[in-house]
């Protein structure tokens, strides 16, 4: 028995199974105590749990598998029901075995005796049991085996329930319960690839947990995430969701009708969250998008499904959140040309290859200039000169989005400074910032930082957002940052006013100082255009609002001309300067910039647009280039 006893423990000690410990410990009974046999069996949730019964009739152990113990569940249900030895000495005529006695009695195994296995606690662990083909009870040294064994089997349980312990921490998710990443990669990691469309990968994302976790707290945002953890699993059952992180999702679809109809499957997720759920005390409706791959016959490795579902996510929220979007071919290329973006804007932030370039603001009665757009370049590695319009899909990523505005302002600060330190009269730059920098909730702070630091007040700044970040989106946490810094005495442009989804209405809830009137409808101010109407009544309109307005991208006479005539005093483009170098900048601020009030009277000429002549002797790379009067 001593022997016995070292053999089982030093499995425990190397590691090894639960099952393999208690299938070696069956086998070592059953050749010490000759013509008996032995099985072990776990206790889950008041469930039995085959773990050993190597002599047992095949299929009987997983006929327990699942079986609900009680008072009259054979011999090991009954004995971890009751948490006392069971013994019966006549399977044949004790009604606890009514259910089960065939294929044992067919087997020749006529009576069993059962024992809880106990934690230190009494909590019942599992059942030990001794199968006799006579009909009869343990002896005295059969019952001493039964206590020794029935010890051993609760070191190893224990010790198992501990691995398993560890192991749920490292593979559930804390909050939703929910299996984590780690999980699902696993699970991943698992899938065959041999068969396509056998098995696809939703990857959902929460739209709103920022907001309800900032607006309502995080305990609001914690119940969001239980809520719809346990929605989603129900609406996928039987197949597997995962919590990967944050507010994101994934479910690994293998149901059959849900593969046939993946639309309907994520439609199904979607209706069921448009539910409101009770997150502390307030009622709030879960939103989410949803992206979807399926395997296809050219994909070899699961994670290039996952990535594929990645980028169909990425592209739904670009189109429209709240929705679903299935991945094809064309968005994998778009989301790594996305990828290369971001890494290059990177290395140029790093690498200090990111620099502030001017377009004047002028007033369109005087030609003097008022004020300054800081437009942000990408210095290339060959030295070109890259605007922001080629890497403007880097600001999707929230990281480098505020590496840039930083960079930004720290230049813009320096540049301001440098100015009024030469006696040049600058009134204000305007730096634009992303949807990014207004979530953070910090940009206040951090402009302030910026520009005390450089000794410049904040008057000369004024803050540029465009019109999609303003309201494109439905976030309630733009306005209100927009609200909170014009609190605090910054002023706040809405640019490219009239491409996307704000209307005059908007500008009731969410004033701003500036509209600048987008491109598009400056270039439509040609006799008879519906665009007259629409830009005549805008300027008119924000006059009566306090709101002041900018024309963007001038670049006739007669445009500049018409807007005059509207009331329009403040326009940029081409027909006054491009955007240039903080060189050139300085030499047209000292001549053209407006030094007195409203009422100043006409200035020199300022530069125009240069002729192609021009730019093809590269006038952009001196740092001085001849002015021409502007025609009147």
């Amino acid at each position: 028995m001593l022997r016995l006893q070292n053999t089982i423990l030093d499995l425990i000690a190397r590691g090894a199974s639960i099952e393999a410990t208690t299938e070696r410990l069956c086998l070592e009974i059953e050749g010490l105590l000759p013509g008996v046999v032995c099985s072990v069996l776990r206790v889950q949730h008041g469930l039995l749990r085959p773990l050993a019964g190597p002599s047992l009739p095949d299929g009987f152990s997983a006929s327990l598998d699942g079986v609900m113990i009680g008072p009259s569940v054979g011999s090991c249900g009954s004995a971890a029901y009751l948490g006392t030895s069971i013994i019966v000495t006549d399977i044949a005529t004790d009604p606890r075995w009514r259910p089960f006695r065939d294929p044992i009695l067919a087997d020749g195994l006529k009576a069993c005796s059962s024992c809880p296995i106990k934690a230190a606690d009494g909590t019942t662990l599992g059942t030990f049991a001794l199968y006799f083909s006579e009909k009869r009870g343990p002896s005295q040294r059969e019952r001493s085996v039964v206590r020794a064994c029935t010890a051993l089997c609760t070191i190893a349980l224990e010790r198992d329930d501990r691995v398993r312990s560890r192991e749920r921490v490292a593979t559930t998710d804390a909050l939703t319960n929910l299996p984590n990443r780690a999980s699902f990669n696993t699970a991943l990691a698992g899938l065959s690839c041999n068969d396509a469309g056998s098995w696809a990968l939703l990857i959902l994302d929460l739209d709103n947990l920022k907001t309800i976790n900032d607006t309502f707290g995080h305990d609001a945002g914690d119940n969001l995430l239980q809520s719809v953890a346990t929605r989603i699993a129900t609406t996928v059952a039987p197949d597997r969701v995962f919590r990967l992180g944050g507010d994101e999702f994934a479910v690994i679809v293998r149901a059959v009708p849900a593969l046939a109809d993946l639309d309907a499957a994520a439609r199904r997720i979607l209706d069921v969250l448009d539910e409101p759920t009770d997150c502390a005390g307030h009622m709030i409706i879960p939103r989410a998008t949803i992206g979807c791959a399926a395997l296809g016959s050219g994909d070899a490795h699961a994670e290039t499904v996952h990535r594929h579902a990645d980028f169909a996510l990425y592209h739904a929220k670009e189109t429209g959140r709240g929705g679903f979007v299935r991945y094809s071919p064309g968005m994998g290329s778009a989301m790594t040309h996305r990828i290369a973006v971001i890494r290059d804007v990177d290395a140029a932030l790093s690498e200090g290859r990111i620099d502030a370039y001017y377009q004047p603001v002028v007033r369109l009665d005087t030609g003097e200039i008022a004020g300054m757009e800081a437009l942000c370049r990408l210095i290339g590695t060959d030295g070109a000169v890259i605007s922001a319009a080629a890497f403007h899909q880097a600001t999707a990523d929230v990281h480098v989005a505020a590496r840039l505005t930083q960079r930004m302002m720290t230049l813009v600060a320096a540049d301001i400074r440098g100015w009024l330190d030469h006696g040049i009269a600058v009134r204000h730059v305007g730096i634009n910032i992303s949807s990014a920098d207004l979530h953070r909730g910090t940009l206040h702070d951090r402009l302030r930082s910026v520009f005390d630091a450089a000794g410049v007040p904040l008057k000369h700044v004024i803050l540029e957002v465009t019109e999609a970040v303003y309201l494109g989106e439905k976030d309630p946490v733009v306005p209100r940052q927009i609200k909170a810094l014009r609190a605090q005495g910054v002023r706040v442009a809405l640019d490219d006013f009239g491409t996307g989804f704000a209307s005059l209405t908007h500008l009731l809830s969410v004033p701003v100082d500036i509209v600048k009137i987008d491109k598009s409808f400056v270039d439509r101010l040609v006799p008879n255009d519906p665009s007259i109407a629409i830009v005549e009544g805008l300027i008119q309109i924000a006059r009566k609002l306090g709101i002041r307005v900018i024309a963007e991208g001038i670049e006739r006479e007669e445009q500049a001309a018409l807007l005059r005539r509207f009331g329009c005093t403040l326009g940029q483009g081409y027909l006054f300067s491009p955007a240039v170098p903080r060189e050139i900048a300085s030499q047209l601020l000292a001549g053209f910039a407006q030094k007195s009030g409203e009422a100043a009277g006409p200035a020199p000429g300022l530069p125009v647009l240069p002729s192609e002549a021009d730019r093809r002797e590269g006038w952009h790379e001196h740092a001085a280039w001849a002015p021409r009067a502007r025609r009147r």
